[in-house]
């Protein structure tokens, strides 16, 4: 990559996790309304929607290739489907901070399923950084007593949410050889529509007409659905596309950190020394797996 190029990757990457980040608060403020199915199929209703019209108003939709149909349709089972369902009810079993310092651990097996499924390699620069950035997500998420502030349901979720983010990745890096990452997402997010359509209205439909919606309500809906399923995981398909599966997915360690800064601000969660330590030795960590090194590969 020449230097323009490498700044405008590492630029989508941090507004993917930033956007990303924020999606907990979003997401958290939405359950208070609806329960998750309902939040998840409206977030995906108002995506999909928003960049189909845009991409077919600047002609820019690239058409489905139908040797690809069963490429899109996996990737869309993995997320948004697999992966919100984890990520949905992580948020409403634990809390926000917890589910993104979880969804952090995704690039620790992201290089084992890049490496048998996409033989992609680290250097053992690489390596080291993604062993320092769990190291600072273990800070963040135990407690002083050594106990985990998780419940076991909630856990569940969240490993369910980051073992689909894990093979989603793989075949979202194939899909950026034949497709632009905004036709990418907006095929992924109609297929995720109908995937949770019957869901939707078999079990929470009831529920979603006795609520009338206020400002704080359709306001993180929109947010959710623009900069959360839209935006950042376009940012997040070219981040992928230049960076590689397991580099990209590293970034994802800047997750809980912007989760709790925000939490703190926005939802009164505890910012503890350990949060800030935590975070920290997090980023220390992603800086290390950007580092290019081409010997001793593993």
């Amino acid at each position: 990559m020449d230097k323009k190029t490498a700044a405008r990757v590492y630029i989508s990457a941090f507004l993917a996790m930033l956007f990303w980040g924020l999606s907990f608060i979003w997401t958290s403020i939405v359950l208070t309304y609806y329960p998750p199915i309902t939040t998840i199929f409206l977030r995906l209703v108002l995506s999909a929607s928003f960049l189909m019209v845009l991409l077919l108003i600047f002609g820019r939709l690239q058409k489905m290739q139908s040797r690809h149909l069963l490429l899109f349709l996996a990737s869309a089972f993995f997320n948004p489907f697999l992966y919100f369902i984890g990520e949905n009810y992580g948020v409403k079993l634990t809390t926000p901070s917890i589910t993104a310092i979880m969804i952090a651990t995704i690039p620790l097996f992201t290089p084992v399923a890049a490496y048998f499924m996409a033989r992609e390699r680290l250097s053992m620069l690489n390596f080291a950084g993604i062993i320092i950035s769990f190291f600072g997500v273990m800070v963040m998420i135990i407690n002083p007593d050594l106990s985990f502030n998780l419940s076991s349901g909630g856990l569940l979720f969240l490993f369910l949410a980051v073992g689909s983010a894990v093979i989603y990745s793989v075949l979202l890096k194939k899909l950026t050889l034949y497709y632009k990452p905004s036709s990418i997402v907006a095929w992924q997010n109609l297929i995720g529509v109908f995937l949770f359509l019957p869901l939707f209205l078999g079990w929470e439909f009831d529920n979603f007409l006795a609520v009338v919606p206020d400002r704080r309500l359709i306001s993180s809906l929109l947010f959710l659905a623009i900069f959360a399923s839209s935006l950042a995981f376009i940012l997040f398909t070219y981040t992928i596309k230049h960076l590689g599966i397991s580099r990209a997915n590293v970034y994802s360690n800047l997750i809980p950190v912007i989760t709790a800064i925000t939490s703190y601000f926005v939802l009164d969660e505890m910012f503890s020394f350990g949060k800030i330590a935590g975070m920290v030795i997090v980023i220390t960590g992603v800086v290390f797996t950007q580092i290019k090194k081409h010997k001793n590969p593993i």
